[in-house]
């Protein structure tokens, strides 16, 4: 089992904090427009599944707009940002990490001390897709509350069990 499916990669703190000063030099622009956010794509963003997932996600979360994001399979919300998805990262494979199912999709959750970012990816669906959420400014079950339904239009391949599901 390899841990670091669930915890935030370097690359994807770098990916927070640059979003984090995007967002901080948009707030101060001429325009006052907010830039678009840096996020780098999935292995596999370019499934046509993502594309469907994509479409379904919502156009604001916890009263945070969508923002542009740089990538194919990405996407982020608020100025600055409390939230970013990647669609088409690896599936997670069997693990012990926390599960929690939303809406009728699983993801597994892992919080980063080093960054106040919860990050979770769902389980059971291909393609995977992961969530990053500031912890200091939204609640991740609000987020995956709103996200989850688009997902819902991939079919589940499994589900998280837990000690009850297990007959011994």
């Amino acid at each position: 089992m390899r841990s670091r499916l669930h915890r935030p990669s370097p690359r994807i703190r770098r990916t927070l904090a640059a979003a984090a000063v995007v967002t901080v030099l948009a707030g101060v622009s001429l325009s006052g427009c907010a830039r678009t956010v840096i996020v780098d794509p999935a292995k596999d963003a370019q499934n046509p599944k993502c594309a469907n997932i994509m479409l379904r996600l919502p156009d604001e979360v916890s009263g945070q707009k969508a923002r542009k994001t740089s990538s194919q399979g990405t996407k982020a919300w608020g100025d600055p940002s409390i939230a970013v998805v990647r669609c088409g990262v690896t599936p997670p494979g069997p693990t012990t990490d926390q599960c929690v199912s939303v809406s009728g999709v699983d993801w597994i959750s892992k919080a980063s001390d080093e960054d106040d970012t919860w990050a979770f990816t769902s389980y059971g669906r291909t393609p995977a897709v992961e969530v990053l959420v500031d912890r200091k400014a939204e609640s991740g079950n609000d987020v995956l509350a709103a996200i989850s339904p688009a997902l819902s239009a991939i079919k589940p391949e499994a589900k998280c069990v837990g000690a009850d599901d297990i007959s011994g």
